[in-house]
């Protein structure tokens, strides 16, 4: 039975999602996301007037699907430093998965055709992954607004280098599966773990 109406338009974004992961924006053809799709261009543009409006239709796409994925710190553990590590864990994880990485280059290689795009884009996996720290650690620690933010970019920025940005820059290894609900049981954690300790240390001391 054919798709329609609103399981199409949903059918049609995962697949232009693949398409653009492997093709970029530029190469990547309406033609080839209509066949993929299995519907015709018609019906395509019937939901996505323009292919610049269905690639960032897929940015908003993958914002869901990241935050789903990600969840928040408080959902991992009542302790701070279980909760704390295994959140930083699964945001590197995700990070991680190749997909992510390949939509991370995509973005970046469009930010001047499409700057609103871009900035979506990193607020979904830096900006809002600094605020659920920064909430997480400012109730847990009672600390200020401002210290709780420069304590959640200190983490966030311990946690990330080198790691992200060698992933960015193919010198990584990088999943090619991911647990769509929990972190893998094989992710290492010790280094996350000293470096989320060390944090508790410091705040608890303010």
């Amino acid at each position: 039975m054919a798709l329609r109406g609103e399981k199409l338009r949903e059918h049609i974004l995962w697949k232009a999602k693949e398409v653009f992961l492997e093709m970029g924006f530029e190469r990547a053809a309406i033609d080839v996301v209509a066949a993929r799709a299995g519907t015709s261009k018609r019906s395509l543009y019937a939901h996505f007037e323009s292919k610049e409006k269905l690639f960032l239709a897929v940015i908003d796409l993958v914002r869901g699907l990241f935050l789903k994925k990600l969840k928040i710190p408080g959902d991992y553990s009542e302790n701070p430093l279980d909760a704390l590590t295994i959140f930083c864990g699964r945001y590197l994880e995700i990070l991680l998965y190749e997909p992510s990485i390949q939509m991370c280059r995509v973005s970046m290689a469009e930010t001047t055709r499409f700057p609103k795009g871009a900035v979506e884009h990193f607020d979904v996996i830096f900006t809002e992954v600094h605020t659920r720290l920064s909430v997480y650690l400012s109730i847990t620690f009672e600390l200020s607004a401002d210290a709780s933010s420069e304590a959640a970019k200190k983490l966030l920025g311990q946690i990330l280098y080198p790691l992200f940005v060698r992933a960015l820059f193919g010198m990584e290894a990088l999943s090619k599966s991911i647990d769509e609900a929990a972190l893998s049981e094989n992710f290492d954690l010790k280094e996350i773990r000293k470096t989320v300790a060390d944090l508790i240390v410091s705040v608890s001391k303010n």
